[in-house]
């Protein structure tokens, strides 16, 4: 069963601060969800990300999907197999 990864959790958490100075972030590792999951096998991890910061504004979706992956750079090809997100800019409504 993969185990929770707070290195993981807080280098993720890192990233998106820096280059997105969120006004809220919530990282969650969902990787002991997925046991077996190929995924899971390699080592790599299941997290989600609930985050909002001013760049999103007047971003489509996939602009702002593109955003979080830059900022998690090499993380996307070394540690994260599966990436959840919801992105939203200050004011948008859930």
């Amino acid at each position: 069963m993969p185990r929770l990864n707070p290195e993981r959790v807080e280098r993720i958490r890192t990233l998106l601060a820096q280059a997105l100075t969120p006004v809220s972030l919530e990282v969650h590792d969902d990787s002991h969800r997925h046991a077996g999951h190929a995924g899971a096998r390699g080592g790599q991890g299941h997290f989600r990300v609930d985050i909002v910061s001013a760049a999103f504004a007047g971003k489509p979706l996939l602009a702002r999907h593109r955003l979080i992956y830059a900022a998690l750079g090499e993380m996307m090809q070394t540690d994260i197999h599966a990436l959840a997100i919801r992105a939203k800019a200050p004011g948008e409504a859930d």
